[in-house]
């Protein structure tokens, strides 16, 4: 055999081999004689004798638009990499979004590997123990005043005596209610903190 066969021919030209029977028997190719398809003679004659007007385009590729979210997550991870990173707008390349997501992965296996050593905790975990110690912090401050009420005014009536040479006495039960309405107050501020745990 000399040339193509009718199915080699077909994928030379991405045809179907139907088309290409169909050009076989309007005589638009060129053949040996044992009957095989002359490539570069048939080339020639296709382009020839085929209408532009009614020759099928290839579908141009089907490209998925990357969501700017990703891009910018790309640009992130390499900046915090200290590596190049695109211009606004101005695409991000294959190697840097390869490069960005092997970064990404020896992240995520860094920190696979401080959770199995313990190093790292789970979010939930974490924020309950911080409430737990916010709790008790707060009832600690809470308590404070019917502790210390006694021993400040005690302390502010020797003082207070000793400087002004008169006898001043400091009401424990006063001094108390003083600092609960302080603590409370300052405890209601920060109720209002709400910390960002991102």
């Amino acid at each position: 055999m000399q040339g193509m066969s009718e199915r080699q021919y077909a994928a030379h030209v991405g045809l179907s081999r139907g088309a290409i029977q169909k050009a076989k028997t309007a005589e638009r190719l060129v053949l040996y004689p044992d009957g095989s398809i002359n490539a570069a003679a048939s080339d020639a004659r296709r382009a020839e004798t085929t209408d532009p007007s009614k020759t099928r385009k290839p579908p141009a590729p089907k490209m998925k638009p990357v969501p700017e979210a990703a891009v910018a997550a790309v640009g992130d991870t390499l900046r915090e990499q200290g590596l190049a990173v695109p211009a606004v707008g101005g695409g991000t390349t294959f190697l840097q979004a390869k490069t960005a997501n092997e970064v990404l992965k020896a992240q995520e296996r860094r920190i696979r590997l401080q959770k199995l050593k313990g190093e790292l905790i789970e979010r939930a975990r974490a924020l309950a123990l911080v409430f737990r110690l916010a709790r008790e912090e707060r009832d600690a401050w809470v308590n404070w005043p019917v502790r210390a009420a006694a021993l400040m005014a005690a302390e502010l009536s020797a003082s207070c005596s000793d400087a002004t040479g008169q006898q001043i006495t400091v009401e424990p039960a006063a001094m108390q209610k003083v600092l609960e309405k302080h603590v409370r107050a300052h405890l209601d501020e920060l109720a209002e903190v709400r910390p960002d745990f991102r």
